[in-house]
């Protein structure tokens, strides 16, 4: 399952549930386990989130080779995809 969240920072995170993905952006988005509140987690298709990772970039500022970002999302292990370009 794989979700995506708009406020108050991007982000598509790749887990088992709903509770999982609230886990991963709290601990790696918002880095505030006690103070932010999570709303607004939908569950996104997966032909969605190919497109919109694709044309997103790796840490270089390089395009995502197509294999890398198939292998990320068929990866059972819970992960976070994509984060908002302001938080770096």
């Amino acid at each position: 399952m794989i979700n995506e969240i708009h406020e108050p920072y991007y982000a598509l995170l790749k887990a088992e549930n709903k509770g999982i993905a609230r886990q991963k952006y709290i601990e790696y988005i918002a880095d505030d386990a006690e103070g932010t509140v999570v709303h607004d987690l939908y569950e996104i298709h997966r032909d969605k989130v190919i497109i919109k990772h694709s044309r997103s970039l790796n840490e270089d500022g390089e395009p995502l080779p197509i294999d890398e970002l198939l292998d990320e999302i068929k990866d059972d292990n819970a992960d976070v995809l994509l984060v908002d370009g302001s938080l770096f």
